[in-house]
Order: C-alpha cells, then structure tokens, then sequence
C-alpha cells in the first residue's frame, strides 16, 4: 500500500478506536515517525493528512529541515536527546517529547533561556520501570512539578511513554491507564507552567489500545512507511 493509504487507513481505525471508547476522533493527533524515512516520503506522508512529524535524531532533523521536509506540519523531537545536541534541537522543534532527566531538563531551560524563547516539552515516563529505557519514574514526576518554576524556559505539555511489549494487547492498558491517571493528577494540582494537553502513547502496534486509554497523540512510523532497513 502506498503511504497515502496507509494515513488514511490508520485515520479510519484512529477514529474507530476513539468512537469506541466515546471519544472524538479529532482529539487524537497522528504524529508520523519519520527515522530513516527520506523527505520525499515525509512529504507525502505530510499529502496524506498527518498532523505532525516526529525526528528520533539531531542529525536527520537538521538534514531534513535543510530540504524543508516538514514544511505544512509542526515537528517534534521524540527521540533521546543527548545535552550535548540540545543547541541543535531547541527552538528548531515545536515539542521536546524526549525529556528524560533532569539533567537534560536543565540544558533544554538553559538554551531556552539564551534564546529567549519557552520551550514546549513533554515528560518521558518509564512506566514499567524498565532498566533498558530511559524516563522519570511516576512516583518521582509530581516532586519534580513542584520545582518546575527554576525552569522558566520551560512549559510542559504532557507526557510521553512507552509501554513493554505485551504478547496480548489488553495487557498494555494498565500501563496506558496508569499514564493517564498520573496526567488526571498532574492536572488537578495546577502546578505553574504546566499545561498538560498531550498524552503521547501508542505506536504502530498498540496505538488502538492507547487510545482507549486517552492517548491523544500516537507515534506512527512503520505502519504508515513500512519496514525500516537498518
């Protein structure tokens, strides 16, 4: 199929997810996964409706940007997101979706700072608490949301997660809930620059159960450009 109707394919199960679970289907953004994807295939994924696109790294963002890849269409950083790259990243995207530590939290607010800009971020949360990913544990985010004020450069939109692979689908929802009840009480204690608007949650796989579970942004890359060749 082609990437055209692939977009329009996942648009139809995204809006019949969220129908399903009494939801608007326009609440839930599509965010293409571009790593390894050249611009002509952004371009078309761009064609086809995406609502925005998500780099996984420095060095294709600035490639891509420099041939206006994602021209139409808000980019995201959603990938790791190294302190040392943070100058090539920051005020280049419209979202830091990747913020994993408080160390990278820092460098973000710092290069804000010296550009006189506010960054959108999102809070990467290591929802199993998996030693191979990277993220905040839960019960660390709502001290660190108390300090969020020492990082005037800074405006946190959300959350971002990625859960285990599960062998059954439904096994994943209590990850995604658990993301969506820590967004309910995040929202509830009115922290200062803290606008919690986007829970990202749900790739190709799972993208149907995360949005059962209140996802308003899924991540998209193979179902929409095929397998990666690595």
């Amino acid at each position: 199929m082609s990437i055209a109707e692939n977009v329009a394919r996942i648009k139809a199960e995204i809006a019949r997810a969220a129908i399903a679970a009494g939801r608007d289907p326009k609440d839930i953004q599509l965010c293409a996964a571009t790593k390894m994807n050249d611009t002509a295939a952004v371009r078309e994924a761009i064609a086809a409706g995406i609502d925005c696109c998500g780099e996984n790294r420095v060095q294709e963002l600035t490639q891509k940007q420099s041939e206006n890849a994602y021209e139409g269409v808000p980019i995201h950083f959603i990938g790791h997101l190294q302190t040392n790259k943070v100058k090539q990243v920051v005020g280049k995207v419209g979202i830091i979706q990747s913020i994993d530590s408080l160390r990278l939290l820092d460098a973000v607010n710092k290069e804000a700072a010296r550009q006189g800009i506010c960054q959108d971020v999102l809070l990467e949360i290591n929802i199993a608490g998996e030693e191979s990913k990277s993220g905040f544990a839960v019960e660390d985010i709502h001290p660190l949301l108390e300090k969020i004020g020492d990082f005037p450069a800074i405006r946190v939109r959300g959350l971002m997660a990625i859960p285990p692979i599960c062998q059954i689908s439904t096994e994943n929802h209590k990850f995604f809930q658990k993301i969506y009840n820590l967004s309910v009480d995040i929202t509830a204690k009115k922290y200062d620059n803290v606008c919690v608007d986007i829970l990202s949650m749900g790739m190709s796989g799972d993208y149907a159960d995360a949005i059962a579970c209140g996802s308003t942004m899924i991540r998209v890359g193979s179902a929409i450009f095929g397998p990666r060749h690595y």
